[in-house]
C-alpha cells in the first residue's frame, strides 16, 4: 500500500506535478546509515533463494567447473558457510537421483542449463533452465534429466546435507519408469 495520494486537479488550473514520498524524503538507497547490512551468509529462505539466483547469474564462477560422467552423476561443492553448503550437479541423458528426501535439510534446486523433471507425490513437473525449487525438511522426491541433452543444477541445503535417505519408487513412477 502506497502513502502517496493525488488528488485531481481542476481542469482550469495549470499541470501539477505530484509528490511521492520518496520524491519528497529523497532515495533511501543514498542513505547509506539507514541500510541494513548485507548478510555475509544467508539465514533466511528467501536469502537463500536469492544466494542461488546470484550463483546462477555468475557464469564464470561456475561453468568451467562442470563435468559429464555417463556411469554416475557428477557434482561438486561449490560452497560452504555458516549452516549451509552450495553443490553443482550435472545430468547426462537419463541419469537421475532415485527417490529420495534430505533429511533435516531445507534447500532450494536451481537449473542452470538444461531441463529436468522433478517427479514427487503431485506429479512430474518440468524444470528447465532458470527453474528454482524451495523445499523442507523430509520432503521426497526424484529429479531426472528425460532429455536428450545433458542439464547443469545447483542446490543449497540448510543446514548442510548430512544425510539423504533413499525411497523405494512409487508403483505409479515404476511403470512410468519400465515404459
Amino acid at each position: 500500500m502506497s502513502n502517496l495520494t493525488v488528488a485531481a486537479a481542476p481542469a482550469h488550473a495549470a499541470p501539477a506535478t505530484t509528490e511521492s514520498d520518496l520524491q519528497i524524503a529523497g532515495d533511501i538507497l543514498a542513505v547509506q546509515h539507514l541500510l541494513q547490512p548485507a548478510r555475509e551468509h544467508p539465514a533466511t529462505v528467501a536469502e537463500f533463494v536469492g544466494l542461488a539466483r546470484s550463483i546462477a547469474e555468475d557464469r564464470a564462477s561456475w561453468q568451467h567447473l562442470v563435468r559429464y560422467d555417463a556411469t554416475t552423476r557428477w557434482y561438486h561443492r561449490l560452497r560452504t558457510g555458516p549452516g549451509y553448503e552450495v553443490w553443482l550437479l550435472s545430468w547426462v541423458p537419463g541419469q537421475g537421483s532415485g527417490q529420495h528426501d534430505h533429511g533435516a535439510s531445507s534447500g532450494v534446486l536451481t537449473v542452470l542449463e538444461g531441463e529436468l523433471t522433478e517427479h514427487s507425490p503431485r506429479g512430474p513437473l518440468t524444470l528447465g533452465a532458470g527453474s528454482q525449487r524451495v523445499f523442507a525438511p523430509g520432503y521426497a522426491h526424484e529429479v531426472v534429466n528425460d532429455t536428450l541433452d545433458g542439464a547443469v543444477s545447483l542446490h543449497v541445503y540448510f543446514p548442510g546435507l548430512t544425510e539423504m535417505p533413499m525411497h523405494n519408487c512409487s508403483p505409479a513412477r515404476t511403470e512410468a519408469v519400465s515404459v
